[in-house]
């Protein structure tokens, strides 16, 4: 059996900061969880999202560092519809989300914009443009 993709965990120094910007995301995540150092979550399809605390992950890798620079690696959502990008970016940016890229009609067909979570990895919000009409 080939190995399969069952977690995606992340790391933040923040656990409070970053599971209410996730939360805001509409991501269900246990009241009280911010009060531990691992936190995860089964998301719709079976697909588990986790999140250390950098205590955690020093408890078993004390030579861990974060990275430097750009992320690599980023979540994308999808919005219901090109305002909600609009409307998604401006609610986490007010509530404190640093916003990297605002909304705009990408070339490939997509409302998109980026966000930063709380630990400066890559959120992209996105919605498909409505096709124009074939005028007859």
């Amino acid at each position: 059996m080939t190995p399969h993709l069952d977690l995606i965990g992340m790391v933040t120094a923040d656990m409070a900061r970053t599971l209410d910007f996730y939360r805001r995301l509409g991501i269900d995540i246990p009241a009280g969880a911010e009060s531990t150092g691992h936190v995860e979550v089964t998301l719709p399809g079976g697909l588990r999202l986790a999140w250390d605390h950098v205590t955690t992950i020093h408890s078993f890798d004390p030579d861990w560092t974060p990275p430097v620079g750009s992320s690599r690696t980023g979540l994308a959502f999808r919005c219901a519809d090109p305002a909600e990008v609009d409307r998604w970016y401006a609610e986490l940016t007010n509530a404190g989300a640093h916003g990297h890229r605002p909304p705009w009609d990408a070339d490939w067909g997509q409302r998109y914009a980026i966000l930063h979570d709380p630990d400066g990895n890559a959120v992209d919000l996105f919605a498909p443009l409505p096709t124009p009409a074939n005028p007859s």
